[in-house]
């Protein structure tokens, strides 16, 4: 599938991206969020709408760092910060912020998903993996950290079998899992297997 990319959305988002969860990381371009708080129907080059918006993410930051500045034990803080560095690509930034986030609070699958997104766009894949891991112990249904974790291994280590392991455990929660175009989840295997077969000549 080209031009597709695994995305991660946070908290309150995750039931409702499941759908659109890796558009445009499947050429293996990297994760990035799906902005599910952008405004539908926004027709491209709206240009008040954007510098508004990154004007209000630049602000909420500043006002964040205050937060955990002032108040360094604030993992709520921490872990806002760390959405908002995740929104804003800042993945090192985003790194940081949650980490001190878990080292306040045990968090959840989700933060540790985010947590793996951003460790696999600042190039740390194997982190990336231990992060789904461990959002995957917190949380055995937990369907986004599954999904990322067959991407990474599929497309940063080549690992197709445990790869496709790690998505046949999404079909087993969700067997209706799509997706972003579409095409359900278990199509897409069967054409990593097709294409596998391919590569390898049999």
């Amino acid at each position: 599938m080209a031009n597709q990319q695994a995305t991660v959305n946070k908290q309150t988002f995750y039931i409702a991206i499941f759908v659109v969860f890796i558009v445009g990381f499947l050429a293996g371009v990297g994760f990035s969020v799906y902005k599910m708080d952008a405004t539908p129907g926004t027709a491209p080059g709206n240009v008040t709408q954007q510098q508004g918006t990154s004007e209000q993410e630049s602000q909420a930051i500043l006002n964040l760092e205050a937060e955990v500045t002032a108040n360094p034990e604030n993992f709520n803080a921490w872990t806002q910060l760390g959405h908002l560095y995740f929104d804003t690509d800042q993945y090192q930034k985003a790194i940081g912020a949650y980490t001190k986030s878990l080292e306040l609070h045990s968090g959840d699958a989700n933060l540790w998903t985010d947590l793996g997104v951003m460790y696999r766009r600042a190039g740390e894949s194997p982190k990336a993996i231990e992060s789904f891991d461990k959002a995957i112990a917190m949380n055995k249904n937990h369907e986004p950290s599954r999904l990322n974790k067959g991407i990474v291994l599929y497309y940063d280590f080549g690992k197709v079998d445990e790869a496709i392991v790690a998505w046949q455990a999404v079909l087993a929660i969700n067997p209706k899992s799509v997706m972003a175009n579409g095409t359900p989840l278990n199509d897409f295997i069967e054409q990593v297997r097709e294409e596998q077969k391919t590569n390898s000549g049999s």
